[in-house]
């Protein structure tokens, strides 16, 4: 059984039809990466599957278990975690505050989880330093790492990291790299990956590339052609 499987999806904004029967399947302890040039549906088929936009048709699986019908909380609650294009970590709130944050997707939520995962500091160092300062003040590629290890502490099974090294440092991005390939080894979390970084693509087992809202083209990332590469990730 995949852990998350994808089968039909159609979404719509307004009477725009953006996804179009996207096919995709993630097992437990892979990396996906979704390729495609701007516009294509990449995102909206991550907030598609952690319930930010409702499909109008198509079945989203966990583990076996639809949660189309669920509300995003209730997703996040079930093993589905979302790290946005942009981060959205909440600049006036410390690092540890949104750290804590994450832990609303646990059981009993934050009342009942207050004490911080240490793996969060062993894959992200830099943020036990910066425990007190605000979201805000931090460097764009710090936040990037505050806003996957927030995703994190609720224990996900599924990690959804939407251009995770967009306009980041490559030291970091090297970091944040390194840090996607341990939570797999480690914690055996799925994760489906958008990125035009195409030494980060790389490091996923398989690739789904998207053209005008559906899946085009597949295959392991070390097939992954000149041609796919120029078709799919130049800008």
């Amino acid at each position: 059984m995949s852990l998350l499987e994808v089968t039909g999806l159609n979404t719509y904004y307004g009477e725009s039809h953006i996804l179009r029967d996207v096919d995709i399947s993630l097992n437990p302890g892979e990396m996906i990466c979704l390729i495609g040039r701007n516009g294509v549906g990449k995102t909206t088929l991550l907030k598609s599957l952690i319930g930010l936009l409702q499909p109008r048709s198509g079945e989203i699986l966990l583990e076996g278990n639809s949660v189309i019908r669920k509300r995003p909380h209730q997703r996040a609650r079930s093993g589905l975690a979302y790290v946005p294009q942009g981060r959205e970590i909440i600049p006036y709130l410390t690092v540890q505050e949104n750290l804590t944050l994450g832990m609303e997707a646990l059981p009993g939520g934050i009342e009942k989880n207050n004490r911080l995962d240490e793996f969060v500091f062993d894959l992200f160092p830099i943020l036990r330093n910066f425990l007190h300062r605000k979201g805000g003040d931090l460097s764009g590629g710090q936040q990037q790492q505050l806003a996957i290890a927030r995703a994190l502490l609720g224990k996900p099974k599924v990690l959804l990291l939407d251009e995770p090294t967009e306009g980041i440092q490559p030291n970091i991005v090297q970091d944040i790299e390194s840090a996607v390939k341990a939570i797999i080894s480690e914690r055996g979390i799925g994760v489906l990956l958008v990125e035009q970084h195409l030494h980060f693509v790389r490091q996923a087992d398989r690739y789904y590339a998207m053209q005008r809202g559906g899946i085009v083209a597949s295959g392991t990332t070390s097939d992954l052609s000149k041609d796919v590469i120029d078709k799919f990730l130049s800008v």
